[in-house]
């Protein structure tokens, strides 16, 4: 599939969450503010935040507040690393978890590195219209998820449905001829 300029430009923040990268070696923040800059999406900013849980739930309420940023992308924190610490801090942000994403993204991840999938907390949820995906921090994982999910889910063409009518406060999914209401 190749990437196409999306209906509806989103204002996507990048997350790195990392005690030991900068803007100099943050491959994986870097990846996708490319990607979804190619998309036709806006970068409306980039950050990097330590592996500290009371600071991770500030920067991302920060931005959950803010009407400019509709989506974030966290990358990095959410392995099995005692200091990983990403799903203990951002889960209780959420409004909804989408539980689907953190499966869908280890099945797609068994795909290339086998069993070890299940040591990601790969994880998404929605918390005052804003969407947030916490992927895991290596430039692969950030490829499969933007790739494999993240894409389709933030183009407003995508059908039957995405996630762009839950951000942009048009009807979910619509409904098709033939559908049961």
């Amino acid at each position: 599939m190749t990437d196409s300029i999306a209906a509806t430009p989103l204002n996507i923040a990048v997350l790195t969450v990392s005690d030991h990268r900068d803007q100099s070696n943050d491959s994986s923040g870097q990846y996708l503010a490319d990607a979804l800059a190619k998309a036709g999406h806006r970068l409306a900013v980039r950050s990097i935040c330590t592996e500290n849980l009371y600071q991770l739930r500030a920067q991302l309420s920060q931005w959950i507040a803010d009407s400019n940023v509709q989506v974030v992308l966290v990358n990095g924190g959410t392995g099995f690393n005692p200091k990983n610490c990403v799903p203990e801090a951002l889960c209780p942000l959420f409004d909804t978890e989408i539980e689907g994403f953190g499966e869908l993204f280890r099945h797609l991840s068994y795909q290339e590195i086998g069993t070890s999938a299940l040591q990601s907390r790969a994880l998404a949820g929605l918390a005052n219209q804003t969407l947030i995906f916490c992927i895991p921090g290596s430039t692969g994982a950030c490829k499969t998820a933007w790739e494999g999910i993240i894409r389709e889910q933030l183009d407003a063409a995508h059908g039957p449905c995405n996630f762009v009518p839950h951000i942009s406060n048009q009807n979910a999914c619509e409904r098709r001829p033939g559908d049961i209401a």
